[in-house]
């Protein structure tokens, strides 16, 4: 018996050395979009804050979160780079709570062979490095070793390539307080755990075991970090070369062109600011409150535009209500949040800093919600600007959209689903009515955040049936999107990609994965060229500048802003330049002249094609004349 034990052993023992050796990879389960993963839920018995400080409570969460990353990474093969970064950057975090610092080494080690952005690249990790090696220096001035390795690290790095991500991340450790994490997780994580029976789901301990991260090993060496980054920063005082100037192409209203209907699919417009350059509809008499064209739109002078439930509404301009009053005071706090996030000292920045030096918990919710109520109101004004810079042909169109603002969001239904969907389709069945060339789309949407915010209201049941009815939601405003986008092929449609650093086919972003002929999907760099950190990727068509682009907001005041949402509409710029001097070619045409006037380079295994609207324009007179 023992004998032949000893064989089955040696005979499995061959058999497990061939299965290793030929197919263990295939074994895998292969994920194609990132709802294939597992969902999975934490019961936490102590306040979500409380994890903060709370070891015993804090390891339990992470131990759990840590099993079942580990598991599906056996278990699924994962082809999205930026999931898997995830998936590490939670194990990294982790490790060093554990001190496992050798295996949080190679986490992060990990991450970096997944990144190919240059800048990230080379700054993964850098305070979890500078943590680990005075942890285990063994100093007994942890403080004072952290920042001589932090600056080790730092130190050598290139400015030309990473400076722009060091002042982002000085930045952010400006902001960095306690109170303003415990604001926030007060605000938004425990109101959702208290819906969920004292529940979390992956998403949410993921978030929360980043922010105890922060509060015990980011927090406590702020101002070293600071001191390190500031001295680093002052020593490279090397400003980028703008690409850009030098390829802009400004038609004077002496050129010959015709005039191009362009729509700011968006947050609406500050029509006073824009007079001059508005498409009109000639049938309907303006302010009498009466649909005169009887086309389903009252007083639709210059655009139309929904509430966010999608009843129509006449209102060109996102509804801002009293806070409107505090329009300057809150305008200088979003220049300072986009200053700080950059890295820029300015009066706003530092205006801000000390604010939020002194912000107590309960003072979080309400700044961010009105701050993102005044950004969704300055969104669509700032958009147009760009899109309309340099040319007196283009006939700007809004069509307005209501975004939500507030840090728990409302409850996702497929009745208000439906009742979107049918507004999609009047929106889409408007602009092929009235003539429109280009539609400009600086938003998205994707299944994952439906899902998010039905576990906020702790609705759809358990996690599967959450899983479906948020995949059924998402389906029914997606279906609508896309079949509308798809019968509308004389109109060229212009998305911005998303600030997530994200793979939108992965991800299923919309519009931006969307793949028609008479789209361009955008992607932002800098004003050198250089692919921002936040951009996300997948299915990019082009990039352009989306650092710190100068616009108008309502009011008439100039504004710089950052992001894919500045990219899409100098893309949506070069359109309608391209069509007012050739106005009988095609969105294929269109396209084609932006593509093939892109200068290209190489990002990895990624193609990135920065617009140049110099030569587009120049391809037009040996391609179609």
């Amino acid at each position: 018996m023992r004998k032949n034990l000893t064989i089955t052993a040696f005979v499995c023992g061959i058999m497990a050395l061939f299965v290793s050796a030929t197919g263990l990879a295939q074994e895998k389960i292969k994920i194609t979009k990132l709802d294939d993963l597992p969902r999975y839920y934490y019961k936490i018995e102590v306040p979500a804050v409380d994890l903060l400080d709370n070891r015993e409570a804090l390891l339990k969460l992470a131990h759990q979160l840590k099993a079942d990353l580990e598991s599906d990474l056996k278990k699924y093969d994962i082809p999205d780079p930026t999931t898997l970064k995830n998936y590490y950057s939670s194990l990294y975090s982790i490790a060093i709570f554990d001190e496992e610092y050798d295996a949080a080494l190679s986490h992060i080690e990990i991450i970096r062979g997944l990144e190919d952005k240059e800048a990230l690249k080379r700054t993964i990790g850098l305070t979890a490095r500078a943590y680990i090696a005075a942890a285990k220096s063994g100093e007994e001035d942890l403080n004072a070793a952290f920042k001589r390795e932090f600056e080790k690290l730092v130190k050598p790095l290139p400015f030309t390539i990473v400076g722009d991500r060091l002042k982002s991340l000085k930045g952010r450790q400006d902001m960095l307080t306690r109170n303003l994490l415990v604001g926030v997780i007060e605000s938004k994580v425990q109101p959702v755990v208290n819906q969920n029976s004292g529940e979390m789901s992956k998403d949410m301990a993921v978030s929360m075991i980043n922010r105890a991260y922060t509060v015990n090993f980011e927090i406590p060496f702020n101002q070293e970090i600071k001191a390190v980054l500031t001295d680093y920063i002052d020593s490279h005082q090397i400003e980028k070369s703008d690409i850009w100037e030098e390829r802009e192409v400004t038609l004077a209203s002496t050129d010959d062109g015709a005039e191009v209907v362009v729509t700011i699919w968006d947050s609406g417009l500050d029509l006073e600011v824009y007079k001059d350059i508005l498409w009109t509809n000639s049938n309907e008499i303006p302010g009498n409150s009466v649909d005169d064209d009887n086309n389903g739109y009252v007083d639709d002078v210059h655009g139309i535009g929904y509430t966010l439930h999608s009843d129509k509404t006449s209102s060109p301009l996102y509804p801002i209500g009293e806070v409107g009053e505090d329009r300057a005071r809150l305008q200088r706090l979003m220049k300072g949040l986009s200053d700080m996030g950059s890295g820029i000292e300015s009066d706003e920045s530092t205006e801000l800093k000390q604010m939020m030096g002194t912000f107590q918990p309960q003072q979080v919710r309400p700044f961010f919600e009105n701050v993102g109520l005044y950004g969704n109101y300055a969104h669509g004004t700032h958009v147009a600007g760009i899109a309309a810079r340099g040319n007196p042909f283009i006939r700007l169109m809004y069509s307005r959209l209501t975004f939500p603002h507030t840090m728990i969001p409302e409850c996702p239904t497929i009745e208000q689903a439906r009742k979107d969907s049918i507004a999609i389709a009047e929106t889409l069945a408007y602009f092929k009515k009235n003539g429109v060339r280009v539609v400009n789309m600086s938003w998205g949407g994707d299944r994952s955040s439906v899902e998010r915010d039905l576990e906020a209201n702790n609705a759809g049941g358990t996690p599967e049936e959450r899983k479906e009815l948020a995949r059924q939601i998402f389906e029914i405003g997606r279906a609508a999107l896309f079949h509308g986008m798809m019968n509308a092929p004389e109109i060229l449609f212009i998305t911005s990609a998303g600030n997530d650093d994200n793979d939108v086919n992965f991800e299923e972003v919309i519009p931006s994965n969307f793949d028609f002929p008479n789209i361009i999907c955008v992607g932002a760099v800098d004003q050198a060229g250089e692919e921002t950190s936040f951009t996300s990727f997948g299915k990019v068509d082009v990039y352009a500048n989306g650092f710190e682009v100068a616009s108008h907001v309502p009011g008439g005041d100039l504004m710089k802003m950052s992001g894919t949402s500045q990219a899409s509409p100098n893309v949506t710029n070069l359109a309608a330049k391209v069509l007012a001097l050739k106005p009988d070619l095609t969105p294929i045409e269109v396209r084609g002249l932006i593509v093939t006037g892109a200068d290209e380079r190489q990002v990895g295994d990624r193609t990135v094609r920065l617009i140049n609207p110099k030569r587009s324009v120049e391809l037009i007179e040996s391609m179609y004349q």
